[in-house]
């Protein structure tokens, strides 16, 4: 496959310049920049190697912030640390919990900017939600957080920090003098599908990821990591190769015209471009199965001509479809599918050999649900042409 060219440039992001005088952060940093950083810190370079495994795993696997507490590094070396470096994470604003035990948090990052991210348990996974922009560049109509403007991207430690942050309310680091399994795992799978698209924000989010799949960290299989895209192809082949993880993709409809109205994208990488990008996915990443997300709306895309479209356009596609209820918010445009007409599109579905699950609406009492989530960050905003022309689409 060819390698396809970068479709953003980190422009969005803040300045990774910092003030003189400011301490620079760990956290977010690949191990080569980890490495880097100690270096140019003072760390000879004979030593780097060991201590950024050293280091790495206080902050990844332990879940330490304070140097002080990093107990195999010398009194000195820890102070010339502290000097230089902070090992900064989100903040928790808000956090509410819904009756079916969904945790909703409003996170503040630099700036003073926040995202929400949803952790969601259930009986064989703790799956955590998180969002990779403040806001979103896509005007997606049948998403709340479509209507908030993009402010800007996630840097790579704001990305990991949301997971790390989670990591924290659910007391899932281990204790001084645990192993790193001794807490239970309550964060089994991570999924791209928060605020945002993520492969608008493709170098914070790969080496974000990077770190969350990492074996001497946070430790979690690239197969229980799934990215959510609403279709940017040009990037579709780049996550194969340098990331590597589940893909789900945000379909909801079945023929161009409708796609163009549901998700805006579409006008700019028709279905069947999408569709040819995705097909060489599973091969390139040795992944199972694609996901394609399907929201049901009333008398818009559900019909039985549109589940039978469905199949033959996924054809030669390893492939699942999951059926979302929408779920409604303020001002919504849509409404939610009549359940027997949900599960008649499930059963063409399933007949012609696809899994077709129908997902459990979860924290809809919180606005928590697919779909519902929005920020109360909407300062500096931009238009979506001010955008595209940014990152050169």
């Amino acid at each position: 496959m060819t390698a396809s060219a970068p479709v953003t440039q980190d422009v969005l992001t803040i300045p990774r310049k910092l003030p003189e005088g400011c301490k620079a952060n760990l956290v977010g940093l690949t191990r080569e920049g980890l490495r880097d950083a100690l270096i140019a810190a003072g760390t000879p370079e004979k030593q780097a190697r060991m201590r950024t495994g050293q280091i790495w795993q206080w902050i990844y696997q332990k879940g330490v912030r304070d140097f002080a507490a990093m107990t195999n590094l010398s009194n000195d070396y820890r102070a010339q640390l502290d000097a230089h470096f902070t090992i900064s994470v989100p903040e928790i604003v808000s956090k509410q919990v819904s009756l079916d035990g969904t945790r909703k948090y409003l996170m503040r990052i630099a700036g003073g900017h926040e995202v929400e991210v949803v952790y969601i348990p259930e009986e064989d996974r703790g799956t955590l939600c998180i969002s990779s922009q403040v806001g979103c560049t896509l005007t997606c109509t049948f998403c709340h957080t479509g209507t908030q403007k993009l402010v800007r991207n996630l840097t790579a430690g704001e990305v990991i920090g949301q997971i790390m942050v989670a990591r924290d309310d659910l007391d899932e680091w281990p204790r001084p003098g645990e192993g790193s399994d001794a807490r239970p795992r309550l964060i089994s799978n991570i999924v791209l599908m928060g605020m945002g698209e993520p492969l608008y924000n493709f170098d914070n989010v790969r080496d974000a990821m990077k770190i969350a799949m990492d074996g001497e960290g946070i430790a979690i299989s690239r197969r229980r990591i799934t990215l959510s895209t609403s279709g940017v192809v040009p990037a579709i082949a780049k996550t194969a190769e340098e990331i590597g993880c589940m893909l789900a993709v945000s379909f909801h409809a079945t023929t161009d015209e409708v796609r163009d109205v549901l998700v805006p994208i579409n006008k700019k990488w028709r279905i069947k471009k999408l569709l040819d990008a995705l097909r060489d996915y599973p091969k390139a990443s040795n992944s199972e199965r694609i996901t394609f997300e399907y929201v049901m709306l009333k008398d818009v895309n559900d019909s039985d001509e549109d589940a039978r479209r469905l199949v033959k356009l996924i054809a030669g596609i390893p492939a699942k479809i999951n059926l979302i209820p929408f779920n409604e918010w303020p001002g919504a445009p849509y409404q939610r599918s009549d359940w027997d007409r949900i599960e008649k599109f499930a059963d063409i579905i399933y007949k012609a050999g696809y899994a077709s699950p129908i997902r459990t609406p979860r924290g809809e009492d919180i606005m928590a649900a697919c779909g519902q989530l929005k920020s109360a960050t909407e300062r500096g905003r931009k238009s979506k042409a001010e955008i595209d022309a940014e990152i050169g689409l």
